[in-house]
């Protein structure tokens, strides 16, 4: 059983009207680079999460615990929060929301045949989603993704890129499907936001595994292939990691992931 230590509650998720639409398996250092790579059972988490959302900061918590757990036990479990842009019009813009992320979710919405999105949601491994702040139900998909035996093998090496403010993230993939798209998202720990208006104002909030920067390849025939990344000085390095996952455009199941930390 994954060990999600402390107490977590449910919270009734916030519906969206219709008309309103990772750091890494928490191994130190980039992974090794290695054309011998099999397939390892896999947890990736994708929290979908709001600072204008009122029910959302004890999902926030609870993916922290879910991270704290991953680096505690060298777990591989893959936490990545998608701030989305639902809510800034209630008066608080979240500063980390993007409406790439509030699509992703649409296309989950859709897949889980879903009458809206909602926050705050968790989608693990894309194949089961649930109120983002239940922690008994993220305890039990959590368990039973880590018993799956995972269909690809994803092989990430980080590296300096010829500009100084960029990292050049090489991947390869063995055993997806021909379709599939590989994701690389960069992710920050420990980001403390003060929300000055809406749902949450006054509030401090501390986020982990934020996207920061979120691009989507397909994977060629190749199977392997190299995506840049900028980041900008805003960002804290030492905090930053990056997590590649393989998803099924038809299902939308997550079938590989891996990450790695920076350390440069």
């Amino acid at each position: 059983m994954v060990d999600i230590s402390h107490g977590g509650s449910a919270k009734i998720p916030r519906r969206i009207a219709a008309t309103t639409l990772l750091c890494a398996s928490f191994i130190l250092g980039t992974t090794v680079w290695s054309e011998e790579s099999q397939p390892e059972s896999f947890a990736l988490v994708e929290l979908f999460t709001s600072e204008g959302c009122s029910s959302c900061p004890p999902a926030d918590r609870l993916l922290g615990m879910i991270l704290s757990a991953a680096r505690r036990d060298k777990e591989r479990l893959f936490p990545l929060a998608f701030h989305v842009d639902t809510w800034n019009h209630l008066g608080w813009v979240d500063p980390f929301s993007d409406p790439a992320y509030s699509r992703r979710q649409e296309e989950y919405a859709r897949a889980f045949h879903l009458k809206a999105p909602y926050t705050p949601q968790m989608v693990v491994n894309g194949v089961d989603e649930f109120v983002g702040s239940n922690m008994w139900r993220a305890r039990g998909v959590l368990t039973k993704a880590m018993k799956t035996p995972a269909r690809a093998a994803v092989v990430l090496r980080l590296q300096p890129a010829k500009a100084p403010d960029a990292l050049l993230v090489d991947y390869k993939v063995a055993g997806a499907p021909a379709n599939a798209l590989v994701h690389i998202a960069l992710v920050e720990r420990g980001v403390m936001s003060k929300v000055l208006k809406g749902e949450n104002a006054g509030r401090a909030l501390r986020h982990e595994n934020v996207v920061r920067i979120f691009k989507t390849v397909p994977l060629g025939a190749q199977a392997e292939g190299e995506v840049e990344l900028k980041l900008p000085s805003t960002f804290v390095r030492r905090n930053l990691s990056v997590i590649g996952y393989v998803q099924d455009p038809t299902t939308l199941a997550i079938v590989g992931a891996e990450g790695a930390e920076l350390m440069i």
